[in-house]
């Protein structure tokens, strides 16, 4: 029997607050050097279908002036909705746009104004109040979400398009676990919104683990109304799906489908919660 809807006040459910503030700036500073050591023939190459590294580093650009227009200038303008279009294609068709229209852009440029215009986003994050509302977090069913969760956010987009970028060009993940740990536990909090479907006892468990340095474990609670990362773990969950940190990240950002992630899971439990837990994903797709 299903306990009776017993809502979670405020973002608790979304788990202990991440501070990501003090990242800005070393990710900012990655950035750089990846696109620096490019060679002529690397903005060329694919970095994500349909969009070279170039066009992927343009991206980014108007990333962070959306960023810094919106909520450090107060900027009113910038595109709008097309009668009956949905967040995921107003957000594709705008990025594309943009991408678009930057291909004038010459690499050396790009690189400059990412370097002037990045430097600023990295110091606007820093300066932000944590629990102030911000923009929602389709992925983790926050809307608005607190600004800790939005600016972590950011942060995971910044560092999934240079690992992009860096792949393109044949060079591994950056293993960098002061970056990679708050990555994964960013993409972890969208799992209370994944398994919204999934109908369980009150207090069914479901635990993710990633192993390595940068890795974690994060347990999902049925509560009746919502799963939560907020209630304590109690002895062994009802399924626990354990991977590997390369596989995590690319399973949330569909680098990888949930059925290859969950072939090369470790899984203990009920195989069907399991699954579910594997459908994570971690940004607008």
């Amino acid at each position: 029997m299903n306990a009776q809807p017993t809502d979670t006040p405020g973002h608790s459910w979304l788990g202990t607050p991440i501070d990501a503030r003090p990242l800005f700036a070393p990710e900012q500073a990655a950035l750089m050097s990846t696109l620096r050591g490019l060679a002529p023939a690397d903005w060329g190459r694919e970095a994500v279908p349909g969009w070279s590294v170039r066009d992927l580093a343009a991206h980014l650009l108007g990333d962070f002036y959306g960023r810094l227009a919106r909520d450090r200038d107060g900027h009113p303008d910038g595109p709008a909705f097309a009668p009956g279009e949905t967040l995921e294609r107003f957000i594709h068709r705008i990025n594309q746009e943009w991408v678009e229209a930057c291909r004038r852009v010459s690499p050396a440029a790009l690189v400059d104004t990412l370097d002037l215009v990045g430097g600023q986003v990295a110091r606007f994050f820093e300066a932000t109040d944590p629990d102030a509302p911000s923009l929602g977090v389709s992925w983790a069913g926050a809307d608005p979400a607190p600004m800790w969760l939005d600016s972590a956010r950011d942060l995971t987009e910044f560092w999934t398009h240079r690992q992009q970028i860096r792949h393109a060009v044949g060079q591994a993940t950056d293993p960098d676990p002061r970056l990679l740990s708050v990555v994964l536990d960013t993409f972890l909090r969208a799992l209370p919104h994944t398994l919204r479907q999934v109908d369980a006892p009150a207090g069914t468990q479901v635990r993710v683990s990633v192993e390595g340095p940068a890795g974690g474990a994060w347990t999902a609670t049925a509560t009746g109304s919502r799963w939560s990362l907020a209630a304590p773990q109690t002895g062994r969950p009802a399924a626990a799906v354990h991977l590997d940190a390369e596989t995590a990240w690319r399973l949330c950002t569909r680098g990888i489908q949930p059925e290859a992630a969950f072939a090369r899971a470790r899984v203990d439990g009920d195989r069907v919660l399991a699954e579910a837990a594997c459908r994570i994903v971690s940004i607008v797709y």
